[in-house]
């Protein structure tokens, strides 16, 4: 039935007048470009990061001309068994390239091996030999079979007429390793979606997996390495190009040198830029949500191709925006896996949407290659979200749990929303959650291990970097203590303020800073209250967070409550006595690689439950003497 509906479909498209069909792909291809959403902007996505310095209206307009010129390209390959032979030489013709190929591969036989390309009108290309002015040797090329049996003989029987041998890229590879021997000519579709049979490399800057086979074969047989393609010159009119193909000679310099080919080819001319296939995702095979965070494929030659290409870094052009929490030792916590996704994927702009709040300490971190900080609540908030669309965003990932954060990823236009989706939760806006298995006890696992588990389920490798931020800083040993009385989000939190002016009184040699939001002030002063001048220096309410990490690094120890604070101070190296009672150390402990100490009250379990006001302060001047003592 599908090969009676393909005959009659291309008998009527044969015969109708070609002002009708230059039409009806006119506006089958508006029908296309409007109907099909996620079609349009797959090709406005790749065309923005395949031209990222080129308009947006540029852009669109090479966009629509290619959605038209698909339709055209559909109808031709419909009507070609139905076209004359009279007809097909009006229709196509041999460039000065190809016919001069032609005739010096007639007096000097060798081994041909032709990279193709999606180019609009690419079945015409099994015309050369019919359009050839003189007589080609054995010519094949490998194309994917159809699943329909009987459609399939049907396009094999009309592919071959003029010649042209189609081989199966499931059964045809020794017959065309024969073609070569035998001094024939091989096309192959030197394609950047190759999946996890291709070979990492770059296209237009961005990690791809292209097929190897047509540069091994080349090397195999020592076969010249040319390009054929269709350059479209009109409605159903096509000109057949070859050029030649400078490599080293090695299957992986082949490879190189055709991505490269494409490339400027691409870059150099509007018009074929226009025809190549941009609703085909080239860079498809990296977005593998379960390998979305690693490079992974048959062969990795990005460090050939960069040499190639005279770079010695991969350029950063895969997408991935990070939402952060709205904690501050949240934030803190994340930032080793973040270096850790740096590692993984060195192809990756990461680009950091944040509290404004936090940009300083993220910019120290060095994890990100953009900081977007969160607009101002209000009315249109979510518009600046969906403004963001314009720049093609290719992964989200959310380290926040709200309905919030998963609109801001969704307006955005993000194919990918990554996030963490906990039992009895919903979060219909993630195109993928990672979900801990039913026996993970939150409560004995630490948030920073969970979250590594959910970045290792997205593919991150290796470990994540505990080095501090910051290199000790040299003065020090004769620094203020610290401290941090307060606690944003929680009262209970908090240690008594009889408690720490007894820490104060019991040290008096040395000198305290306290430090702490707007908020903590009335705490900060009554501790600081009656001491000598320059005794106690209350900062609470008076520091943004640049200033506050400037003055916890003089610090030679900080003395806290379980706050962001603790976690700023532990990433930017500051030795530390974290006080804890209601809350939970083997969740929400310190986690870089610095000098910190953990005191809980007396009787009180690991995983927390105390009250903090039964940590008596003798304990914690023990704690400051011997850190004191050790330094």
């Amino acid at each position: 039935m599908l090969t009676l509906v393909l005959q009659i479909t291309g008998w009527l498209l044969a015969h109708a007048p070609e002002a009708l069909l230059r039409a009806g792909a006119a506006l089958l291809g508006e029908v296309v470009w409007w109907a099909q959403p996620r079609r349009r902007r797959l090709m406005l996505s790749n065309l923005r990061h395949a031209f990222p310095d080129r308009t947006a209206a540029w852009r669109r307009a090479l966009a629509r001309t290619c959605s038209r010129r698909l339709v055209e390209t559909a109808m031709l390959t419909l009507a070609t068994p139905h076209l004359s032979e009279q007809r097909i030489r009006r229709i196509g013709r041999l460039a000065p390239s190809a016919e001069g190929w032609a005739r010096d591969r007639a007096l000097r036989p060798r081994p041909v091996v032709f990279g193709t390309v999606h180019l609009a009108l690419w079945e015409s290309q099994t015309w050369f030999q019919l359009l050839s002015p003189v007589p080609l040797p054995e010519f094949g090329i490998i194309y994917r079979p159809l699943d329909n049996a009987g459609a399939d003989a049907y396009v094999k029987r009309s592919r071959e007429r003029f010649g042209m041998r189609l081989l199966s890229r499931k059964e045809g590879f020794a017959e065309s390793l024969r073609i070569l021997r035998d001094q024939g000519c091989m096309g192959i579709l030197f394609d950047q979606n190759a999946g996890n049979q291709g070979v990492l490399s770059l296209l237009f800057g961005r990690v791809c997996a292209t097929t190897e086979l047509p540069g091994l074969l080349a090397a195999k047989y020592g076969a010249e390495l040319r390009t054929f393609y269709p350059r479209r010159t009109g409605f159903w009119r096509v000109s057949f190009e070859s050029d030649p193909v400078a490599h080293d000679g090695t299957a992986a310099g082949a490879t190189f040198a055709l991505n490269r080919w494409l490339e400027t080819a691409l870059a150099g001319d509007d018009d074929l830029c226009a025809s190549w296939l941009w609703a085909h995702d080239r860079w498809r095979h990296q977005d593998v949500p379960a390998r979305r965070f690693r490079l992974e494929s048959k062969r990795d030659l990005l460090a050939g191709d960069l040499a190639a290409r005279g770079l010695t870094v991969l350029p950063r052009r895969l997408q991935v925006w990070v939402r952060l929490p709205n904690w501050l030792g949240d934030v803190v916590m994340a930032l080793p896996w973040l270096r850790a996704l740096r590692a993984s994927r060195p192809d990756a702009e990461i680009i950091l949407v944040a509290k404004r709040t936090f940009g300083p300490l993220l910019a120290q971190a060095g994890v990100a290659d953009r900081i977007e900080p969160l607009p101002a609540r209000g009315a249109g908030y979510f518009l600046h979200f969906w403004k963001l669309r314009r720049e093609y965003p290719d992964v989200w990932l959310l380290f926040t749990h709200s309905l919030r954060g998963d609109l801001e990823a969704w307006c955005a236009g993000a194919p990918q929303r990554f996030g963490l989706l906990r039992a009895g939760r919903a979060r219909p806006l993630l195109t993928d959650a990672y979900r801990p298995s039913a026996d993970f006890d939150e409560s004995r696992t630490h948030q920073f291990a969970l979250w590594g588990n959910f970045m290792r389920h997205f593919g991150l490798q290796g470990s994540p970097d505990l080095s501090p931020l910051a290199a000790p800083a040299e003065h020090r040993a004769g620094g203020p203590i610290g401290l941090i009385p307060g606690s944003e989000n929680n009262p209970a939190k908090r240690w008594p303020v009889a408690h720490w002016r007894t820490l104060v009184e019991a040290l008096p040699e040395a000198r305290f800073v306290i430090f702490g939001t707007a908020h903590d002030a009335p705490i900060a002063q009554a501790i600081a209250a009656g001491f000598a001048p320059g005794r106690v220096e209350d900062r609470a309410g008076r520091t943004d967070l640049a200033a506050f990490s400037a003055g916890l690094r003089a610090c030679r120890l900080l003395v806290t409550n379980d706050t962001g604070g603790m976690h700023l101070a532990n990433a930017l190296g500051v030795p530390l006595i974290a006080l804890f009672g209601p809350t939970n150390p083997v969740r929400t402990g310190p986690v870089f690689a610095a000098p910190a100490e953990i005191l809980q009250p007396p009787g009180c379990a690991a995983t927390g439950g105390g009250a903090l006001s039964d940590l008596r302060p003798e304990m914690v001047v023990a704690a400051v003497q011997k850190i004191d003592k050790s330094g």
